[in-house]
């Protein structure tokens, strides 16, 4: 689906009227409860085990970053070959998470969501299940990181109980090379850290 704006590929859903946008054309601004519609949605979750679905999890990494490999805790991964749970409607992935073990902790690589199913429980459910195997795995943490510029990650994680406790200053900028434009005109340069710690 294409930005209604310009036509590229939208990334973000408007919380008010629904419109999808580009990381151009996303405003941010402060909206009351009132103005964010919440969807509801049916949808099941699995663990990723076919290569069909490791190919829909290459396209929307591709879609969502531009490129197959992301850096993050200073390590690089390419996202399609991690252990993942994808969230589907009839059959359709509209949503993955992926994720690596490290030490006592799990670290949450690439979280995506279509964004005309943003908004309905879809990512949260997707930390949830990462959230479950972790607590299994007996490991402490759940560590994630994102770029300076994506409020709206920020918002989402802290509200899940993370925690930044660490940014590493042009981490971005030093991978591409330069300083991208990103989310509302910022410029995207450093990657900010967060935990969520696992009782």
């Amino acid at each position: 689906m294409g930005c209604e704006y310009c036509g590229k590929d939208a990334l973000y859903k408007c919380s008010v009227c629904g419109r999808l946008l580009c990381m151009e054309h996303v405003k941010l601004r402060t909206v009351c409860p009132s103005c964010v519609k919440k969807a509801t949605l049916e949808y099941m979750m699995d663990k990723v085990n076919m290569d069909k679905e490791r190919e829909k999890i290459r396209e929307l990494v591709q879609r969502f970053w531009g490129e197959q490999e992301q850096l993050t805790f200073d390590r690089k991964f390419i996202v399609a070959e991690l252990p993942a749970y994808v969230a589907k409607v009839e059959n359709n992935i509209i949503g993955f998470i992926s994720f690596t073990e490290a030490d006592d902790a799990i670290i949450i690589v690439a979280l995506g969501v279509l964004p005309q199913y943003q908004s309905s429980g879809v990512g949260r459910s997707l930390i949830g299940k990462v959230e479950a195997e972790a607590k299994r795995m007996l490991k402490k943490r759940l560590l994630v990181s994102t770029s300076n510029d994506d409020l709206p990650a920020l918002a989402f994680y802290q509200s899940l109980g993370f925690q930044i406790y660490e940014v590493k200053p042009n981490v971005i900028a030093e991978k591409h090379g330069r300083i991208l434009e990103g989310m509302g005109g910022l410029p995207i340069r450093d990657e900010l850290r967060l935990r969520k710690t696992l009782h």
